[in-house]
């Protein structure tokens, strides 16, 4: 197996500069989850490393050798696309050892690779079927599974459980991870989905517009984002954003908006604790608790807006003097619209970012 290694990177398409001094150093078995919304640049990025667009400027190495100018074929990688991309004609085991024949491989290793592969993705039943009998979640293992009979270095993903239901898509990420560990391969992932993110990653490259916004494990993006972007892209229900002012009060950092007003002594500052300034006080739903009245842990009046079941639980929006916030409870939790509740949030696992630059602090 082998590292991704990409360095000041440049693509441009139709006169459009999309990616601008990438640099992305994904590590020898690691699986890497490229996300992002629509347009950020995370396919072209993916397609970069697959040699389908030309590089501007740069460099791009698959372990120690440069493949910044190697044709696709000879770059050592397995691809899985969005579409199954699968030849109506033939049955799974010629669909899936087709790369192999026209490579010259020999017959008896060609066998042992798709039996192989077709036990891991559970396709040995199905190797006489054509595309036209199988499900899309079967189909789309078909797909994985022509990439993994190439044993190749690295593997990439381009959003290949975008189009299955959400039950498929819960059952192929199970699969996918287990894939990965079996494999013990490097592993490249495009997607948009969070959840996707979440579950399979080793580390997590959020993007927006061709640039890297922040990397590193799921827990890191999750509980500590480096910016207001990636901690709003995160999370189902986003986090609760609070337009507020910093400000020091009896010597200690103070958070002030038209919902609330608290001090914020217990808060982890990157670095020193800045003076008087504008700021987003973020707070995940979890975070926040909800109680039938105002106490020291939920020193907050406000009113119920919205409740949505969700079985195991509920996600409840209250509403504080025209500010409105969200928050998880369990299943077990009483309340309707027009309720009077109260809320609060530890200071401590809150996130603060500057309102002008959008960063951390």
């Amino acid at each position: 197996m082998a590292g991704v290694h990409i360095q000041d990177l440049d693509i441009v398409l139709g006169g459009n500069t999309i990616l601008k001094s990438m640099n992305l150093d994904v590590q020898d078995g690691e699986f890497l989850v490229l996300l992002g919304p629509s347009g950020c640049g995370k396919s072209t990025l993916l397609h970069s490393i697959a040699g389908f667009y030309e590089v501007a400027n740069g460099n791009i190495r698959i372990g120690e050798t440069d493949v910044t100018w190697a044709d696709p074929k000879d770059r050592g990688i397995g691809m899985v696309f969005q579409s199954y991309a699968l030849y109506p004609t033939m049955n799974v085991e010629r669909n899936m050892s087709f790369g192999l024949r026209v490579a010259g491989v020999a017959r008896d290793e060609i066998g042992r690779r798709v039996d192989r592969a077709a036990r891991m993705l559970h396709l040995t039943e199905l190797l006489k079927r054509r595309p036209a009998q199988l499900s899309g979640g079967q189909r789309q293992r078909v797909a994985i599974g022509r990439a993994v009979v190439r044993d190749s270095q690295v593997y990439l993903f381009d959003e290949p459980l975008s189009n299955l239901d959400a039950k498929l898509r819960s059952e192929l990420r199970r699969e996918l991870k287990q894939l990965h560990q079996t494999l013990g391969a490097t592993m490249v992932y495009v997607t948009h989905d969070q959840v996707e993110a979440m579950t399979l990653a080793d580390r997590i490259a959020v993007m927006k517009g061709g640039v890297i916004q922040q990397i590193g494990t799921p827990d890191e993006i999750y509980i500590r984002p480096q910016t207001l972007f990636v901690a709003g892209f995160l999370g189902s229900p986003t986090m609760n954003m609070l337009q507020g002012r910093l400000a020091p009060c009896d010597g200690a950092p103070h958070f002030e908006c038209p919902a609330l007003s608290t001090g914020i002594g217990t808060y982890p500052f990157v670095g020193e604790a800045p003076s008087s300034r504008d700021v987003v006080l973020g707070v995940r739903p979890e975070q926040l608790r909800i109680g039938p009245a105002v106490d020291p842990q939920t020193p907050y009046a406000a009113c119920v807006s919205i409740v949505e079941p969700l079985g195991p639980q509920k996600i409840v929006w209250v509403d504080c003097k025209g500010t409105t916030v969200s928050a998880i409870v369990d299943d077990q939790w009483k309340g309707a619209p027009g309720d009077a509740v109260a809320f609060g949030f530890d200071p401590a696992r809150a996130s603060i970012f500057d309102a002008a630059t959008e960063a951390r602090l």
